[in-house]
């Protein structure tokens, strides 16, 4: 399959290292110097392309969103920071008669953790006395802050019935891929659930699981509601292989 990495930065070349191995040949690449607001993003230059791999900047998301629909190609879109435009977003893949997956974290890893964090939540939304928080650390370059993981850790929170007040807080620092916390407080205990990256690798690979498993598909998807699905697909492949 033909894919397009829109967005050439260090994700982008991750996913292009790693396309081989999930059925891809890149046939595409658009940065800023050919894809002034998503200009670049035409039919003709996307010819014999399947599915994009988008993790550009804030700004340029939901324009690069609108032209892969009108061209009619599917996605897995990484970007963060552009969330308030979801709405904008989901109309233009619909008009489009396409397909895409979004994600504030295509690690796996991560999604199981949002999981995890919601069932947290609805058993201590119980326990008034449990006040709760959430902490997240990314590398120095990251552009938004609090990051789109953690912003999405409480909204799951909220959602699971945890009413009080979630203290959140970000670090900026080094070369750090991610690190998420969410924690518990009483008197007489503290509950920590921690997810830690060790590299963007496994941001990459979920991303590609999400740009193979949307070809074809119409639709707007989160990560999350398919991830269960990606791996049992992939476990049967490999038990198969």
């Amino acid at each position: 399959m033909g894919l397009a990495i829109v967005g050439c930065g260090k994700m982008g070349r991750m996913c292009e290292a790693l396309a081989g191995e999930y059925g891809f040949e890149v046939r595409a690449r658009f940065d800023g110097a050919n894809n002034a607001s998503g200009a670049g993003l035409t039919r003709d230059a996307l010819r014999g392309v399947d599915a994009a791999v988008e993790f550009s900047e804030p700004r340029a998301a939901v324009g690069n969103i609108r032209a892969l629909a009108a061209a009619g190609i599917c996605a897995a879109v990484g970007t963060t920071g552009w969330s308030e435009e979801l709405v904008a977003a989901r109309e233009a893949v619909v008009r489009g008669g396409t397909g895409l997956v979004w994600a504030a974290n295509f690690s796996v890893g991560v999604n199981l953790f949002l999981q995890i964090a919601a069932c947290a939540a609805e058993l201590f939304a119980k326990q008034r006395e449990y006040e709760a928080w959430g902490w997240e650390m990314h590398h120095s370059a990251k552009k938004d802050a609090p990051s789109g993981t953690l912003k999405k850790l409480a909204e799951e929170m909220r959602a699971r019935g945890y009413d009080r007040r979630i203290d959140l807080s970000s670090s900026r620092a080094g070369a750090v891929p991610g690190t998420h916390e969410i924690g518990f407080d009483s008197l007489g205990d503290t509950i920590t659930l921690r997810h830690t990256a060790r590299s963007r690798e496994g941001f990459a690979r979920g991303a590609l699981q999400a740009a193979r498993w949307v070809v074809g598909k119409q639709g707007f998807f989160e990560f999350r509601e398919i991830v269960c699905e990606l791996c049992e697909v992939d476990f049967a492949g490999a038990a198969k292989a």
